[in-house]
Formats: C-alpha cells, structure tokens, sequence
C-alpha cells in the first residue's frame, strides 16, 4: 500500500505547540495550497490542509515557521476518531506529516509583503485592455 503525501503552502496562522502528557511535542498547523485551476470567476482556489508534526520537528517548525511560511511537507494521510463529549464518534482526516522545509527566508517573506502594501502599481489607462 502506498500513502505519501507531499505538499507545498503556506502556513494559514503560527503552528499551535504544544506537549503530551509523556513530554512529547505536537504541533498542529494547517496550510493553504493553490490549487492548479482557476474556477469559473477566474480565480484561483486554495484547499486548506490541517497537518500535525511531532516531536524535535514540531519544535522547529513553530519556532521558524510563522503565518505566511512557505513551507514544503512530506508525510501520509491519517484519519483518527474519538468520543466527543455529545458521545458521538467524530472522525478526523489530516497529513501527518513527517519533515518539513522552510522554503523561503524570514526576509524574502518580509520584503515581498511590504513591496506589496508599499509599492502600489502604477497603470495608466492607455495599458488597460479595455
């Protein structure tokens, strides 16, 4: 059986950390990944992936992956389920994932944010194909 998973996306908000009861480190994070077409308005869509990644990994993406974090992930899906409180059994699908890379710098990911709200483009009508 064969159950890969490889993504590329940024991270939607900071990973959420946090520690077993045995002291192992969990972080839960979820990424937003373009998806290759443009619907019919002709803009592209995203699928918002949770993800989890354990122990020394966990900790090393929340300390370097923020919210807007290009971020490159390998691992499988998985889905677990629990009793809620209601007892209902909820089922839960997400990657887990087990590397990750940090595709960009701290600074690309800054300088392409402030070239975007401090460099507003200047289009005349002439260019306008309309």
């Amino acid at each position: 059986m064969i159950n890969n998973v490889v993504l590329v996306g940024r991270m939607t908000r900071d990973a959420e950390l946090r520690m077993t009861q045995s002291n192992t480190a969990v972080a839960s994070f979820t990424l937003a990944v373009n998806r290759p077409f443009k619907n019919q308005n002709g803009e592209r869509e995203a699928d918002f992936i949770n993800c989890v990644i354990w122990r020394q990994q966990a900790e090393n993406l929340a300390n370097w992956c923020k919210k807007g974090a290009l971020v490159g992930i390998t691992g499988n899906i998985q889905t677990r389920n629990y009793e809620n409180q209601q007892g209902q059994r909820v089922y839960v699908t997400e990657v887990l994932a087990n590397n990750f890379q940090l595709l960009e710098s701290r600074s690309q990911q800054q300088s392409s944010n402030n070239n975007l709200a401090n460099n507003p483009m200047d289009i005349s009508d002439e260019d306008l194909p309309f």
